[in-house]
């Protein structure tokens, strides 16, 4: 890889061999770097290839900004705790993780006590993500001058949750949040059903409303008419088909889209396998 820019001592822009461009980190990359000149591999720590259209040259001046030794923890922290390898297509997820690293680090040194909202939430729809996060909150004390308490983990997974959208920051993640509890209530009530979250057809239907999200917010729902199968589960199951509509009210509601049929027809049969599930009933 040849260096295009050198940000700082941690910091360099560069083109790989494919031609495109990557940011580098890695502990005095900067500092033996040169423009036009091949970068030294061994200093390389993590590799960014910025996805998405994200403007490599802007990211990499945003990553410089942020202190040396925060970001080198959180891109170490990122590799142990198993989140992120060496190559990764997301620099926003570093950005929003080492910029929140050291404002509560800030805040932990001033005897500022931040109570995180929705932890039972993220604990419940996020289970994967607040596992992850607490490796990383480990990871990361064990690297930087300061500790963070077990509250950090709920934080550190909303914004591993977020890293999965196009947005950068956690203002649609939190109203996601909210819409799967009050979607999961509607069922409950409509369907007489304990719907615990724990249960696996309550977590497979968080999941298809995740990624029901993220194709709301890249433009890229299922088939906006209503397929062969879409027809199928609406005729087997005209009442979860109408549990799907009030869910599919409720998005529109708060997301400001409408629902394609194909996607609310995949709601309904997500619906039925809560209502016939045995552990999702009071026994």
């Amino acid at each position: 890889m040849k260096a295009l820019r050198v940000l700082n001592n941690n910091v360099v822009l560069a083109r790989d061999d494919k031609g495109q461009e990557v940011i580098l980190t890695g502990r005095g990359i900067g500092f033996s770097s040169r423009q036009g000149k091949p970068v030294d591999p061994s200093l390389i720590v993590r590799v960014f290839v910025p996805a998405d259209g994200r403007d490599p040259d802007h990211l990499s001046e945003v990553l410089a900004l942020i202190d040396e030794e925060v970001l080198r923890a959180v891109v170490f922290a990122l590799d142990e705790a198993g989140i992120e390898g060496r190559e990764s297509t997301r620099p926003t997820l570093a950005i929003a993780v080492a910029d929140h690293v050291a404002g509560a680090l800030e805040r932990a040194r001033r005897g500022i006590v931040v109570e995180y909202p929705l932890q039972a939430e993220v604990q419940a729809l996020y289970a994967t993500e607040y596992a992850q996060a607490r490796r990383l909150l480990a990871a990361i004390n064990e690297r930087v001058d300061g500790h963070l308490e077990e509250p950090e983990a709920i934080a550190l997974a909303m914004h591993l949750v977020n890293a999965g959208f196009a947005t950068g920051d956690l203002s649609f993640t939190y109203t996601m949040t909210g819409v799967i509890q009050q979607m999961l209530a509607v069922v409950r009530e409509r369907h007489g059903l304990s719907v615990e979250q724990e249960s696996m057809t309550a977590a497979r239907f968080i999941t298809h409303v995740r990624y029901l999200f993220v194709r709301i917010e890249q433009h890229r729902q299922l088939k906006g008419h209503e397929s062969t199968i879409g027809q199928g589960i609406r005729r087997h199951y005209p009442e979860e088909t109408r549990t799907a509509h009030q869910l599919a009210t409720i998005v529109e509601l708060r997301l400001g889209q409408r629902l394609s049929e194909d996607e609310v027809s995949y709601l309904a049969l997500h619906v039925a396998r809560m209502t016939t599930d045995p552990d999702a009933n009071d026994v």
